[in-house]
C-alpha cells in the first residue's frame, strides 16, 4: 500500500472521525464554560474577595512580581469549571444512560456468577435455582 491509501485508511476510521468531532464540541463547549465562568460566576466572586472594586486578579506582591491573585483565579477558574463539567457531563448524560443489562445471575449453592440462561452452575455442578 501507499502512503496516501495508508493515511486515508488511517483518517477515515469511525474512531479518529469520532475523536475529531468530540475535539471540536469539546471546544466549542469549553468556550461555553468560560463564558459562564467569566462573565456570570466571576463578578459577584469577585465582590465577595475584594472590597477594592473586584478587581481581585490583578493583585501582586510588587516587590518580587508575583502575581498570586491570577494564580488564585487560574485555580478558582479550574474549580468551576471542573465542578460544571462533572454536574453537566458526569451527572446529566449519565441520568439519561439506559442501566447495562444483567446478564449473570448467582448460584445459590456456592454464589459463583453464572449466565442467566445456565441450567447447571458451572463451578459446583448445582441445579439449584440462582439468586437473582
Amino acid at each position: 500500500m501507499s502512503f496516501v491509501s495508508d493515511f486515508k485508511a488511517f483518517a477515515l476510521k469511525g474512531n479518529v472521525v469520532d475523536l475529531a468531532v468530540g475535539v471540536i464540541i469539546g471546544g466549542a463547549f469549553g468556550k461555553i464554560v468560560s463564558s459562564l465562568v467569566d462573565n456570570v460566576i466571576m463578578p459577584p466572586v469577585g465582590k465577595l474577595l475584594s472590597s477594592a472594586g473586584g478587581d481581585w486578579k490583578s493583585a501582586q506582591i510588587e516587590s518580587v512580581g508575583i502575581k498570586y491573585g491570577a494564580f488564585l483565579g487560574s485555580v478558582l477558574d479550574f474549580l468551576i469549571i471542573a465542578l460544571v463539567l462533572f454536574v453537566v457531563i458526569v451527572k446529566l448524560v449519565g441520568a439519561f444512560q439506559k442501566p447495562a443489562a444483567t446478564v449473570t445471575k448467582t448460584c445459590g449453592e456456592c454464589l459463583e456468577s453464572i449466565p442467566l440462561a445456565a441450567k447447571k452452575c458451572r463451578a459446583c455442578a448445582s441445579t439449584q435455582p440462582a439468586l437473582t
